[in-house]
Parts: C-alpha cells; structure tokens; sequence
C-alpha cells in the first residue's frame, strides 16, 4: 500500500490576513547581487508555523523543512520574504562567512500545468454522486492533490499526462481548463462526474482571501 504524502497547504485565516502568508507559495528563481550566479526558491507548501522548501544554489537543491515567522521563512543560513507576491529578496547570512543578497521573481506555471491547478467541483444527476479535485501544485509529471469521492477525502501525490491526472483509483481531465470530469472507480463499477473549475479565491484552503 503507497504511503500517503499530505501537501495541503494550510495557512490560518489571521496569518492571511497580517502577513499574506500565500503570497510565498510557489517557485521563484534570480541571481545572487555579487557574482551573478543563479539561485532558485521553491516554496511547496505551508503547515502552521513551517514550510516545505527547496533551495537551488551552486547547481544543486536542498530539499527539507524551513521556519516561518511572519511574512519571513528562514531555511538554515537563508531567509527570504516577499511584500508584493512577484519579488523575493533572499538573504545569505553565515555567521562569519559574510552576507550574500538576491533578488527573485516568481515563475508562473506552464500553460498545460495551470489548466489543471485550482480546485474543481460537481454533481452527476446520472448516478447522483459528488465529486471535488485539488490541484495543489504540479511539478513535472507529478502533482499534489487532494481528492473526495463519496465522503471520503484523500491526499497524495499522482501522475500528470498532458491534460489528466491520476490518482490512485481516480483521475481528473480538463481540455478549456474551466470543465472537466472526474472519473474514479470503487470495485467493479466505475463513476464520471462533470466538474467546473472554481474561482481562484476557493483554490487555496484555509486562507482567508476575502480579507
């Protein structure tokens, strides 16, 4: 049986509103001030007071756990923050080693990856079920979902190929990335839901975006 991964980012409503919290999410990418050199910060999720974080330095990625204060993370000798959501300043800081600065933009998602990112939701009146989809985030050929079918929630990683994504016994596909279906299977029997693409303000759970 696969283990489980949760990614849902849960961020409370107060930090929303105070820090914007939210606004970190995501991959950002840029050069140090001195030497030029590339350097990249993928913010994957946040769980209360901690971030899973990805730091690209000297041609290679640390992968862990950072902390979050505020509108700051700080990941071992690095701290980064945002003010408008488009810009990140990354501070290098090493005790003795001295201070390096940098500046990074966010990248915005491929064009097939954000068909599929949001959250999406319907109701069969052919087999009278229900059916919701997250796309939490998409790295790859891989995402980060959150799944509910027939009262029972589910989250971990499935397999992106072009507009569908698997997950276990179910799958979602989207061609205009506004509609879509929901195909899952219990048993034998196997269900479609047609399903719409919520507005982007129900696509991030636990944030209080009406603020």
């Amino acid at each position: 049986m696969p283990i489980v991964t949760q990614s849902t980012s849960q961020i409370s409503p107060a930090n929303e509103r105070m820090y914007h919290q939210s606004a970190l999410l995501g991959e950002w990418k840029g050069n140090w001030a001195g030497n030029n050199q590339p350097v990249g910060f993928k913010v994957v999720n946040i769980r209360g007071s901690r971030a899973q974080v990805e730091y690209t330095h000297n041609g290679h990625t640390e992968r862990g756990f950072a902390q979050i204060s505020g509108s700051l993370i700080t990941f071992g000798s690095v701290t980064v923050g945002t003010k408008d959501g488009k810009n990140l300043v990354l501070l290098f800081s090493a005790g003795g080693a001295g201070k390096q600065t940098a500046s990074l933009t966010k990248q915005a998602p491929p064009a097939s990856d954000s068909r599929l990112m949001g959250s999406w939701g319907g109701y069969s009146s052919d087999n009278g079920k229900s059916a919701s989809f997250r796309v939490l985030s998409v790295n790859g050929n891989e995402a980060q979902v959150s799944v509910t079918t027939d009262g029972i929630t589910r989250q971990g990683t499935g397999i992106v190929y072009k507009n569908v994504i698997m997950f276990g016994q179910s799958q979602i596909a989207t061609d205009d990335g506004q509609n879509g279906k929901i195909i899952y299977q219990v048993g034998t029997k196997s269900f479609m839901v047609p399903v719409t693409k919520y507005p982007p303000a129900d696509s991030s759970s636990s944030v209080d975006v009406t603020a």
